[in-house]
């Protein structure tokens, strides 16, 4: 019985997780404006530090020996439930070792970010919004993107 029920919920967040992102590409606008990347939030666990950073459209950025680059980022309209969905690739450059280690390549959303997380012991990355040319001018100065390398100085 228990066997039954653990196959239930599994094939329903199966479901739901092969749903979400033809759901939000179908439904999904690009507000206000050209969106020109995603905006990120990453933590590093071993300083505890965390940083917000805005990753441009098919452009790496770095994050500590992350290299992330956001491939589109999708948001429904304001009328309809929020979502932010982001696909990302997230690659690691380790000291020492030749190449990259793929560690991450798919959808991760703003509201749900457990559904579809990167699992990595150092760092954990997020989803915050997709954003605009004019959104990058309405974040505080500490919090500005400064190019593709801006994810190691704009520390909260």
């Amino acid at each position: 019985m228990k066997t039954l029920a653990s196959a239930a919920r599994f094939l329903i967040a199966l479901a739901l997780l092969l749903a979400v992102p033809a759901a939000v590409s179908a439904q999904s606008t690009e507000v206000s404006g050209e969106v020109s990347g995603a905006l990120l939030r990453g933590l590093d666990k071993i300083t505890a530090r965390i940083t917000t950073f805005e990753a441009p459209l098919n452009q790496e950025v770095r994050f500590g020996t992350l290299r992330i680059q956001a491939q589109t980022c999708r948001k429904r309209p304001p009328e309809e439930t929020p979502e932010v969905a982001v696909f990302l690739g997230i690659e690691e450059e380790r000291p020492g070792i030749e190449g990259r280690l793929t560690l991450f390549s798919g959808w991760m959303f703003a509201s749900s970010p457990a559904l579809s997380a990167l699992e990595h012991p150092v760092y954990d990355v997020w989803v915050i919004d997709c954003s605009t040319a004019a959104d990058d001018s309405d974040l505080p100065e500490r919090l500005k993107s400064p190019g593709p390398d801006n994810a190691t100085d704009n520390r909260e």
